[in-house]
């Protein structure tokens, strides 16, 4: 009986040990939110008791801001709220780059994480989850043209599994340099920005296909896997990825999903680099797809690509979407690229907007060209 009493008397001690330590532990940590959106201000804050500078960079303002500290360590900036889109940012920490760590919402660039801001409004209004939502899944194709096993990033709408006898158009959305597989969805919200025009009705429920344009690569470098070597003067990799795209990746997605097999049913949109694969795809391949969309990207006219337009004109296509900022660095050319089209009399649109080579850019027009696809 002693025994017992004893161990209940040591278990007792333990638990309000126990309890007194979560306590102080609980009263050590402040509350922390970041950011706080409060009418037409932002709010960042940070809890870094240690540190003795500490300054906010955005991917909307030119200058880092400088972070004033409270007594409780805890650092702070109020900046006005820019207007509705999808912002990044971080923290420096006495020369350190860190990110928020109260804040869930990152994306991935490259190889830099980095927290995210979303502004709500009209613009972003597709950028959030939408009620009804579709599947991103990623599956693997071999490919002989570049001697490799490779991933790719499929979405399928709401609804695909539960249908299982209809078929769908498909979308190849392509990435710019430095990006791989899952840059639309970590960046450009394809996902989001699909889910809510279909469930909106405003686009055509559709695959959307997002593959690797890097040759050298299997798959993203999350994945851990070393990049191959390739010698890309050897003329067997001329358009190397792009020949893998259209006649590998094509027949693969019509194979193992419900696709629609036939040009009135294939788009191909690309930004950047990836508008430059958009190009190669729709003048080597000008019966493949019948929607083109090359984004922040053009090219001055040459006498091969001057043929090969003439010969996407006479094969005949439903829309050419070509899309730039007008401050984007590559802004003259995408202007060359419309004048040429102009000037062979193929239709075509020429969608200008506002600032530069940036991701707010290719949300916007993903959410502007899809639901023109497939009408």
């Amino acid at each position: 009986m002693r025994r017992l009493m004893t161990a209940i008397a040591v278990l007792c001690l333990c638990a309000s040990v126990s309890g007194q330590e979560l306590a102080n532990f609980a009263r050590q940590q402040q509350k922390v939110v970041s950011p706080e959106i409060q009418g037409d201000s932002v709010t960042f804050r940070i809890n870094a008791n240690y540190a003795t500078v500490v300054t906010l960079s955005t991917n909307w303002l030119k200058e880092r801001q400088p972070m004033s500290k409270g007594m409780d360590g805890i650092w702070t900036v109020t900046l006005p709220l820019p207007e509705p889109e999808i912002y990044t940012y971080n923290f420096t920490v006495d020369g350190v780059n860190v990110n928020d760590p109260v804040n869930y919402m990152v994306q991935r660039d490259g190889t830099r994480y980095l927290n995210m801001l979303f502004v709500p409004g009209e613009r972003s209004a597709n950028y959030f989850e939408a009620e009804h939502r579709g599947t991103v899944q990623y599956v693997w194709y071999d490919s002989a043209i570049l001697g490799i096993n490779r991933r790719v990033a499929v979405y399928t709408p709401y609804g695909y599994e539960s249908s299982k006898s209809k078929k769908y158009p498909v979308l190849y959305l392509l990435h710019g340099a430095g990006g791989d597989e899952e840059a639309w969805s970590s960046m450009g919200r394809a996902a989001q920005i699909l889910d809510n025009l279909i469930e909106q009705g405003k686009a055509t429920p559709m695959i959307v296909v997002m593959p690797n344009g890097n040759p050298n690569q299997q798959a993203a470098c999350t994945m851990g896997i070393a990049n191959t070597e390739m010698n890309y003067r050897d003329p067997a990799f001329a358009n190397a990825y792009v020949r893998s795209l259209c006649t590998e990746i094509v027949p693969f997605i019509e194979k193992h999903f419900r696709a629609i097999s036939k040009p009135a049913s294939r788009a191909i949109a690309g930004l950047s680099m990836g508008g430059g694969h958009t190009m190669q795809a729709s003048q080597l391949f000008p019966s493949l797809f019948d929607y083109i969309c090359p984004l922040s990207m053009g090219a001055a006219p040459t006498d091969e690509s001057i043929a090969q337009l003439q010969a996407l004109k006479a094969d005949g296509y439903k829309l050419y979407f070509l899309a730039c900022g007008n401050t984007d660095f590559l802004f003259d050319r995408a202007k060359q690229l419309d004048e040429t089209l102009t000037t062979l009399g193929l239709e075509h649109t020429f969608y200008v907007s506002e600032y530069g080579h940036e991701w707010r850019n290719w949300r916007l027009y993903l959410n502007t060209f899809a639901p023109l696809l497939f009408k």
